[in-house]
């Protein structure tokens, strides 16, 4: 009989967050994603995260959101989405809706490491190298997950020929928790209000490009990158300086054949691959970790926690919304990818419409901090 019920396998949030929120159910957890100390001199993780309320009301269920320093987490109070003219434009507040931010900016590393910490000292949870034998094996590694592709689980990739591109911003003038995004022809570019490096006046960015422009702006000097910025923000949230490194990665749609079987299940980037344009990433990690610890609650007692058939009530669960988030994202992106004629027009003209349609506002607004 083997001395575990889980065995989660992944070193990042999701996997983290999952080890946590299976360990609170009583369960005996083993995980094999606890990372050596980085070596001298390698470079910040200057990633941030885009996090709803759901996905804070989880972390502060694990113990986690309150230990995250107070610079390290920025509310997002209002937000400004810009099409391909300045007056094609939707204006999204948190008051709209009777909420005091639509989102929370976290430090990606501060993020890990407060899970880290807390997997040190959770009660259920023993550190293995190489895995172990439990009754659930919970798959979060990540897009090129090996356990997944061992279990022969097919995972079809659409790459979208581009890169994110991730650094910290320092501006000449406050954020004030607003939080921007051009939507244009070929780029997609989010500036994420932050309190780091200064408080008030930092910025998270997020910039979907083809992969040749995102790779000679990641190599680009410091000042060509800041005109690079300059121009493509016109100015809007200041002069905008670089602080410390640039990090990029390439961006995919993906959605895992199966995302479970006879003891096993995937969770987070392991499952599916969204364009971060919408920043829902984590939080569909997360709201996968929220479900599948929903449906272990729940289950019959006599029904174990591998059971393929608890597992595909968690499929059914998460099906709809993970799949909804791919074709959302997906389609915005094809939808501005055109430079003119009628798609030109009727995005910018949907804009328009938006920013003028309370109702239709408020809605978006909730569906973003719920989903």
């Amino acid at each position: 009989m083997s001395a575990f019920d889980v065995c989660v396998r992944g070193s990042g949030a999701v996997a983290m967050a999952a080890a946590l929120s299976l360990s609170r159910l009583g369960l005996a957890v083993a995980w094999t994603g606890a990372r050596q100390p980085g070596a001298a001199g390698a470079a910040a993780d200057v990633r941030t995260y885009a996090l709803n309320a759901a996905s804070a009301a989880l972390l502060a269920t694990l113990k986690v959101w309150d230990s995250l320093p107070a610079d390290a987490r920025t509310p997002v109070r209002d937000m400004r989405v810009q099409g391909d003219t300045p007056a094609a434009a939707a204006h999204f507040s948190a008051w709209s809706v009777g909420a005091a931010e639509l989102a929370w900016i976290v430090d990606a590393a501060e993020l890990e490491a407060a899970l880290a910490t807390a997997l040190r000292y959770a009660p259920h949870v023993n550190v293995v190298a190489e895995g172990a034998d439990a009754a659930l094996q919970v798959l979060a590694e990540g897009r090129d997950s090996a356990a997944r592709q061992r279990l022969g689980v097919q995972m079809p990739v659409q790459g979208y020929g581009q890169r994110g591109l991730a650094a910290r911003l320092l501006a000449d003038r406050p954020h004030g928790g607003l939080a921007r995004q051009w939507f244009r022809s070929p780029d997609v570019l989010a500036l994420l209000p932050f309190d780091r490096p200064a408080p008030g006046c930092s910025y998270g960015l997020v910039w979907s490009l083809p992969d040749e422009r995102a790779q000679a702006l990641q190599q680009a000097d410091a000042a060509s990158f800041e005109a690079a910025l300059a121009e493509a923000t016109g100015g809007a949230a200041g002069r905008l300086q670089l602080v410390g490194e640039r990090a990029s990665w390439p961006l995919a749609l993906a959605q895992a054949q199966a995302v479970c079987g006879p003891g096993w299940v995937l969770l987070g980037d392991a499952a599916h691959l969204v364009h971060p344009l919408a920043g829902q990433g984590l939080n569909l990690g997360l709201a996968d970790v929220a479900e599948l610890s929903r449906q272990l609650a729940a289950r019959e007692a006599w029904r174990g926690i591998g059971d393929e058939r608890l597992l595909q009530r968690f499929a059914r669960a998460r099906r709809l919304p993970t799949q909804a988030m791919g074709w959302l994202t997906d389609g915005l992106l094809h939808l501005f990818a055109h430079q003119g004629g009628w798609a030109r027009e009727l995005r910018n003209r949907g804009l328009t419409l938006v920013d003028h349609l309370p109702p239709l506002k408020r809605a978006l607004v909730r569906r973003a901090m719920d989903a």
